[in-house]
């Protein structure tokens, strides 16, 4: 009779804790809520099937050559060519789990990955949602930074550093007064819409092109000049700066928010 009298506490007891794990897991992955219909699995679980399981970085070529999971396939979601690749993939692996991931908790790479992969009847293909950040601080022996495995979780670097590095774009352009700089824009093609931002000033260079890359890294090491640089929208720099910390660069600074920060602090000034 007591357990009677109990039960709907119980229930309601579980009805709490379940809504705490699932408001915990919204919190952890904020994006999940807008891929309901996406299949994800967790980091563990991964590292338990990993051999078992065919794993596919849909990054841009130079995300993937800076980090990535060791035995990743790459096949960028921005591809063209990306629904016939993976379909390719399922044909010639029938019985194995395809699981595709991008960066991390915010970025939805993985998420639009595995819905295009549905929408196309490309089947038994799973998000991996943590992303390459997290799975490169829990497992660094399986991990590829530059080129090198194990990876050396030091020389991952955390956001907040990431972050000392930016600047506003007012305070970015108040730099161009200045004779000892060296200016990158690394803007994709499609983003640039033929618009410099500091024509004569700065240098147009893609992430893919590593030589030129390397060739102004090395100017600004070698006059001893601040380098300064901006993106579409603050993101790609993130994974240029690995680039320029292995090249010794002391002085340097990425544009906060990128060329859309720079263009909505124009819009709110006139």
């Amino acid at each position: 009779m007591k357990l009677l009298k109990l039960f709907p506490y119980m229930l309601l007891a579980l009805f709490v804790m379940a809504t705490q794990v699932q408001a915990k897991v919204s919190d952890e992955f904020p994006v999940r809520k807008l891929y309901p219909a996406v299949p994800v699995i967790e980091i563990d679980d991964l590292y338990k099937r990993k051999g078992n399981v065919i794993i596919v970085d849909v990054r841009s070529s130079y995300e993937y050559q800076t980090l990535r999971m060791s035995g990743a396939l790459h096949i960028p979601l921005s591809s063209s060519s990306f629904v016939k690749e993976m379909q390719d993939l399922r044909n010639k692996n029938p019985n194995k789990t395809i699981v595709v991931y991008c960066n991390g908790r915010t970025c939805k790479k993985s998420y639009k990955a595995t819905q295009k992969c549905r929408d196309n009847n490309i089947s038994s293909v799973i998000a991996f949602d943590a992303g390459i950040f997290d799975w490169a601080k829990k497992y660094p022996d399986e991990a590829i930074l530059l080129g090198k495995i194990p990876l050396d979780p030091a020389r991952l670097i955390p956001k907040s550093v990431f972050k000392q590095k930016l600047v506003s774009p007012e305070k970015f352009e108040a730099m161009m007064v200045r004779k000892d700089i060296v200016v990158l824009d690394i803007r994709d093609r499609f983003q640039r819409e033929a618009l410099a931002l500091y024509p004569g000033i700065e240098k147009r260079v893609y992430l893919d092109d590593t030589e030129l890359l390397d060739k102004y890294i090395s100017q600004a090491v070698r006059e001893n000049k601040t380098l300064l640089v901006y993106d579409a929208a603050g993101k790609q720099v993130r994974w240029l700066m690995y680039r320029i910390e292995s090249k010794g660069v002391k002085n340097y600074a990425f544009m906060k928010g990128g060329a859309y920060a720079y263009f909505a602090n124009l819009r709110k000034n006139f």
